[in-house]
């Protein structure tokens, strides 16, 4: 296991969703939202939501995600589902992120099953 940056350790969960988002709108995610699930959820703290335009992209954002929080030496986590392009999941335990190909995101409608999660900026306002 890698270590973690002893000044990166010190992100608060918030601090990393939105590094994230950064990284990924730099990749053209697409209707990209971020989750505060903290009073919902006993597993994480924020979902990170976005689109790809095709299963190439969808992979493209989930490697492009993972690789800027390897190159701050900031969190490790697991991935799923980034061979078929359809949904990936990124786990780095306080944050999760779902990568959609955008018909997949209809389908599974996870903002609709997570309604009573706030809404947060990307920027921090």
């Amino acid at each position: 296991m890698k270590k973690i940056r002893k000044k990166n350790s010190e992100k608060s969960s918030l601090e990393i969703a939105r590094l994230i988002s950064r990284a990924a709108l730099d990749k053209k995610a697409e209707n990209l939202l971020i989750l505060d699930v903290r009073k919902l959820s006993s597993f994480t703290d924020f979902f990170v939501i976005m689109s790809g335009r095709s299963t190439r992209h969808v992979q493209g954002l989930a490697e492009s995600v993972d690789g800027e929080l390897r190159l701050k030496k900031l969190k490790e986590g697991s991935t799923e589902g980034l061979q078929e392009g359809h949904w990936v999941l990124l786990d780095y335990g306080d944050v999760v992120v779902h990568v959609f190909y955008t018909d997949d995101r209809e389908f599974y409608d996870l903002e609709g099953l997570w309604h009573d999660a706030p809404r947060l900026a990307v920027d921090g306002a």
